[in-house]
């Protein structure tokens, strides 16, 4: 059975966070440079989240495996305690897609979004032509998709971060919340 562990970002996982993210499937379609996924760069996407998280404008974790291995992020990014939003960013190493593995990480970190941040909205974006993440999020049986015309300052400012056309999706907290509590009682 799949499992998944969220720990914090420490430079020790420098190395095996650069190798995954420098795999070209998951570099275009997060859109980064060579120099981003670079071990110097990493180490600097690293000490930043960390100064970020004390800043409470972010609350990243490094995605582990059943078996200890370090196979993505997940990241609530621009968190706003008065609006009680975050954009949510997730990439799982390619040798990794396709088991299972974003569903559970979702449900972890948006249980902590919920329950632990007080957060009322999550929002989930994608390029328009990162069709793989799009199907990824459709597949999110809380996920409400399409919502560009009820938030659209969120669009635009997604949009404008991106610099390509973006779709945006968000989770609201009584849907995801329904689904949790609905989802594990049927395990037990």
């Amino acid at each position: 059975m799949k499992k998944i562990k969220l720990v914090p970002h420490k430079v020790e996982y420098a190395e095996q966070m650069s190798q995954l993210s420098s795999a070209s499937q998951v570099k275009e379609a997060l859109g980064l440079s060579d120099k981003q996924t670079s071990l110097v760069g990493t180490i600097d996407f690293i000490r930043f989240i960390q100064d970020e998280e004390k800043s409470g404008k972010q609350y990243s974790r490094v995605i582990m495996n059943e078996d200890e291995k370090l196979i993505g992020v997940i990241t609530l990014k621009e968190l706003d305690s008065e609006k009680k939003t975050s954009h949510i960013g997730t990439w799982i190493g390619s040798p990794y897609w396709g088991q299972g593995y974003n569903q559970l990480v979702k449900a972890e970190m948006l249980y902590i979004a919920f329950h632990h941040l007080g957060l009322e909205y999550v929002f989930a974006g994608a390029r328009k032509v990162n069709i793989r993440s799009q199907k990824a999020q459709i597949k999110l049986p809380y996920m409400s998709i399409g919502v560009e015309k009820e938030f659209p300052k969120e669009h635009r400012k997604l949009e404008n971060q991106e610099g390509v056309p973006c779709v945006l999706n968000v989770v609201r907290k009584n849907h995801f919340i329904d689904w949790y509590e609905n989802f594990y009682s049927t395990l037990f």
